[in-house]
């Protein structure tokens, strides 16, 4: 399990089939098991082939990614069962646009499950990778620092349903693009 910087704040990630580390990261976050994670990909052929992507997804997704937005689609059989929300059969999916990350992702060639580390409570200074370090470091097996990344999470977009795009969460990607896009 790792600590890693993303263009929204930090967050913990595993590889999927790490059922050890995934149950860390929630022990590690005090959230539930319940709590479903986001898979964060290196690309959209990536982001493909663990979801569906309609037309109209993929022409969003194309035009926002890489970036700070979440995005949740119809999961593919590709992705094991115990990862994705049962009752929607969906997954949230991203493709982070920082250096760090897209790095981290190259060199392990596979998506990572993900959850930010940064709660509610949090503000600039409890975000700070030393401040971060000194809470969570013991905890993981990797911590890659890399500067601030703020605390503000990405912007949670259900694409899910072919009709129109939904707004679950504004963070720190632009709205506006979004119905922008929609109607092109």
């Amino acid at each position: 399990m790792a600590i890693y910087p993303t263009d929204s704040t930090y967050a913990l990630g595993c590889m999927m089939d790490a059922r050890d580390a995934q149950t860390r990261i929630h022990r590690v976050r005090q959230d539930q098991a319940s709590h479903l994670l986001t898979l964060l990909c290196r690309d959209l052929s990536e982001l493909a082939t663990y979801a569906r992507v309609g037309n109209q997804a993929y022409r969003l997704l194309k035009a926002l990614t890489p970036g700070p937005y979440t995005f949740v689609l119809q999961a593919s059989r590709e992705l094991p069962k115990r990862i994705l929300d049962a009752k929607r059969k969906t997954i949230g999916l991203r493709i982070p646009d920082h250096p760090v990350t897209q790095g981290l992702l190259a060199e392990l060639e596979a998506p990572l499950l993900s959850a930010s580390l940064i709660h509610e409570f949090m503000d600039e200074d409890d975000a700070d990778p030393e401040a971060l370090f000194d809470r969570y470091g013991p905890q993981v097996d990797v911590f890659l620092a890399a500067g601030s990344c703020g605390i503000q999470p990405t912007t949670m977009i259900d694409l899910s349903d072919e009709s129109a795009p939904v707004l679950l969460r504004q963070g720190r990607g632009d709205v506006s693009r979004i119905f922008d896009l929609e109607g092109t």
